[in-house]
């Protein structure tokens, strides 16, 4: 990771990002904490021009359609509320997989490589699945 990846990370922070932080905060109802591990996300060099528009469709955009799902009543906004302490975000694994969403003592790990970026749906469908087998 050299000095363009950091550069390019530190402009969707501040820019994009608190946007998604902020779609997330409403689906849920509550401020929700969440841990972007941004160092991870920035190991695929050569990407940089793809990050502001694929970040939110692989990390933050299935985050926030699962809580909206999951958040359309009063018993899974109180659920989630009393049941999620956090969300961490990562790019860790050396591969993608079905798996990319683990939860466990009220955290929800989103760890997933940067690809299929257009499969939003179905990762939000999977974020959506392993919270309610926790809530």
């Amino acid at each position: 990771m050299g000095l363009a990846e950091k550069r390019a990370a530190k402009e969707f922070e501040t820019t994009i990002y608190p946007n998604l932080k902020r779609q997330i905060d409403e689906a849920a109802g509550f401020e929700v904490p969440v841990e972007v591990r941004w160092d991870t996300l920035m190991k695929e060099d050569g990407y940089t021009a793809n990050w502001a528009t694929g970040w939110p469709k692989v990390y933050f955009e299935p985050i926030v359609l699962a809580l909206k799902d999951i958040c359309s009543d009063e018993m899974g906004k109180e659920a989630l509320k009393e049941t999620l302490r956090k969300v961490v975000v990562q790019d860790t694994k050396p591969s993608y997989s079905s798996f990319w969403a683990s939860y466990e003592k009220g955290v929800l790990t989103l760890d997933h490589q940067y690809c299929n970026v257009d499969d939003v749906k179905e990762r939000a469908k999977l974020v959506r699945q392993t919270l309610e087998k926790n809530l």
